[in-house]
């Protein structure tokens, strides 16, 4: 049973914006630890925890509503200049908004909060009295998190902490295992309404084990956060935040407006579908009809991006959860890391933003653990003590560019090549081909780590490989630039959105396929004087640029039926290489829709042309990572003899 039985409803909207103003309040601590004196972010945080402490009390959550009043208090006394800020009053406040979300976890899941654990509330009722200081013990600044269905494991610990005293970041793993609320996006200040929306599954992607949150000390007693076998149905929605949406009535009244005019033109169509079904095919009907339809397919069109947007939110819901997390890792390595956020604004599918989730974490945390140095050593290469990570977002054409660059150590390519070979991922000869390019790509292989030991924070190597993979799953790529002693960029391509997929229709054996458009480069005629022998393999070179040839058909498991005519010029990660087809017929934005029972090999979905052919859509990724290379790799010899016979 619930122990909101009747209030489910007014649970999920306190969740909703609870959520919301938990993660403001942690970016505004953040902010607060650089400029402690600032009166106007202490209001705002105090008003934070007053608000949530106010719809906690509407809900009986006396837990929440006990520690929400004590942090209160705490900020109270800030602002008017009683309690002075220090290290350790910080880390004992992050350690009280961890157990917030923590019990927003159990909130979500239908249950009530545990009490917070009372060294905690003992610690924040000694900093009201002025009596925290360094000789005090703080909570940990970074703790593990337990997953929401199991309880939480306890042992005797020297040092004071609790099962949900941990950062935000920590909180930030809960959300990505679905065990607490995701927090919605920051309201515009035009009105906003919180409706179901129907959107496309999510990808499944693994969880990322090496973005696991550090190791805290040993629990000294457990929090009765064990879920029920299974939660009532109606509280199963409340876990799932994923299912709605916040969107700007003006989206709203845009897509009515837009269905009343298109309302209107099919009257107008159907009227004259009667006429000229009545024989009236005078120039003035069949002008009128030519007009109607015009205006359906730009009504349609407008129709088809309105309802686009209504998915699209923005991204900085999803980068305000990260400067708490640079700040705990930083604050437990003993660096000095401050994360600069910019293109919050920029918007992203909603869908594409929860899956990204997983990525950005590994590669905020990777840039403050791997990228950046300690401060002595940064002092000691003449650079300043505090390292800047920045985290940005910009929409280029119809896709999104996200970077994560660090003023670090960079990347050393012979380092990489020798850690591959030493942890045998690659043999010797493969490492001394690779240019640096190519070696920057070997942190993304399955094992790969730069650590000789493995520590609570990474050297598992099982982190970048999943990156890669969850970044390809959304039709994206990601890319690397590194100079030694300079710093790291890390540069992911995303589409706007995942429901419509450009794609370059082409054919090969006269059946139609979509390529995804943000792999082609540019097409090309192939001609036998172009092809050339390498390793006994057919090349052509563009722009000095030694290109592999791959028949699309053998990628298939197909036998060609004719000459490759053409070829597209594809980019896959690092590797560039030229898809040998038949014939192409157009670029074309689809709808993908999944074919039902089966998913054969390379093929994403299906969708249908103008002239209602079916166009199966290419997994690209999927064909090239399980085909071999004898079988798609056209002999030097063999395409020479068709190229010949075809002249």
């Amino acid at each position: 049973m619930s122990d909101f039985g009747g209030m489910e409803e007014l649970l999920q909207d306190f969740l909703t914006e609870a959520s919301e103003l938990l993660s403001d309040v942690d970016n505004k601590l953040v902010e607060l630890e650089k400029r402690p004196d600032d009166k106007n972010l202490l209001n705002v945080i105090f008003r934070g925890f007053h608000t949530i402490k106010g719809g906690a009390g509407f809900l009986n959550v006396d837990p929440l509503v006990n520690l929400c009043h004590r942090t209160e208090n705490l900020f109270d006394k800030l602002r008017n200049l009683e309690l002075k800020l220090t290290p350790e009053l910080m880390d004992a406040i992050l350690a009280a908004t961890g157990v917030v979300r923590d019990m927003f976890g159990s909130l979500s899941q239908g249950r009530m909060p545990a009490p917070a654990d009372q060294s905690l509330l003992t610690q924040l009722d000694n900093a009201l009295e002025g009596r925290l200081n360094s000789s005090s013990p703080a909570p940990a600044p970074a703790a593990a998190p337990a997953p929401a269905p199991a309880p939480v494991a306890s042992a005797p610990a020297p040092a004071p902490a609790q099962s949900g005293n941990e950062p935000d970041w920590a909180a930030l793993h809960q959300a990505i295992t679905g065990s607490a609320p995701v927090s919605s996006p920051a309201p515009s200040s035009a009105p906003v309404v919180s409706a179901p929306v129907a959107v496309a599954p999510a990808p499944t992607t693994p969880p990322l084990p090496a973005a696991s949150p550090v190791a805290a000390p040993a629990q000294p007693k457990p929090m009765a956060q064990a879920a029920p076998a299974k939660a009532p149905a109606a509280m199963q929605q409340l876990s799932t935040q994923e299912n709605t949406i916040r969107i700007d009535t003006n989206r709203l009244d845009q897509v009515l407006n837009l269905s009343g005019e298109i309302g209107l033109t099919k009257n107008r169509l159907t009227t004259l579908r009667t006429d000229i079904l009545g024989g009236k095919t005078d120039p003035g009907t069949l002008k009128a009809l030519d007009e109607a339809i015009g205006q359906l397919d730009l009504l349609v069109s407008d129709l088809q991006n309105a309802v686009m947007k209504t998915r699209m939110q923005p991204i900085g819901r999803l980068f305000q959860k990260y400067p708490r997390l640079a700040r705990d890792l930083a604050r437990q390595l003993g660096k000095d890391v401050e994360l600069v956020i910019t293109g919050e604004e920029t918007e992203l599918d909603k869908t594409m933003i929860e899956d990204l989730n997983d990525p950005l974490v590994h590669l905020v945390r990777n840039a403050v653990d791997h990228g950046v140095e300690t401060i002595e050593e940064r002092i000691a290469a003449g650079k300043p003590g505090k390292s800047i990570v920045q985290l940005s977002a910009t929409q280029v054409g119809d896709h999104i560019l996200i970077e994560i660059v660090d003023d670090g150590k960079g990347m050393r390519p012979d380092m990489l090549r020798r850690k591959a070979v030493e942890k045998g991922i690659i043999d010797l000869e493969t490492a001394n081909s690779l240019d640096d390019k190519q070696a920057l790509q070997l942190i993304f292989m399955p094992g790969f780590s730069t650590k000789d030991q493995i520590s609570s924070v990474s050297g598992r190597g099982v982190g970048m490989d999943v990156v890669k993979t969850n970044i390809q799953k959304l039709n994206g790529r990601i890319d690397i630039q590194s100079t030694v002693g300079e710093g790291s960029r890390f540069t992911i391509s995303l589409p706007l959105t995942l429901a419509i997929l450009p794609v370059l229709v082409v054919q090969v054996c006269n059946q139609p396929f979509g390529v995804p458009l943000a792999m082609v480069r540019e097409i090309i005629p192939i001609r036998s004087e172009q092809v050339q022998e390498v390793s006994g393999r057919a090349t052509i070179v563009v722009r000095d640029e030694i290109l592999s040839v791959r028949s699309l058909a053998r990628l298939l498991g197909w036998q060609e039926t004719q000459t490759p005519q053409f070829g597209v010029l594809m980019q896959s990660g690092e590797n560039n290489f030229i898809l040998a087809i038949d014939s192409f017929i157009g670029r074309d934005d689809v709808v993908i829709k999944p074919l039902q029972n089966i998913r054969p090999r390379g093929i994403a979905g299906a969708t249908l042309s103008g002239d209602g052919s079916v166009v199966l859509v290419l997994d690209m990724e999927n064909l090239l990572d399980d085909s071999q290379s004898d079988q798609s790799a056209i002999k030097s010899t063999q395409l020479l003899e068709m190229l010949t016979d075809k002249s």
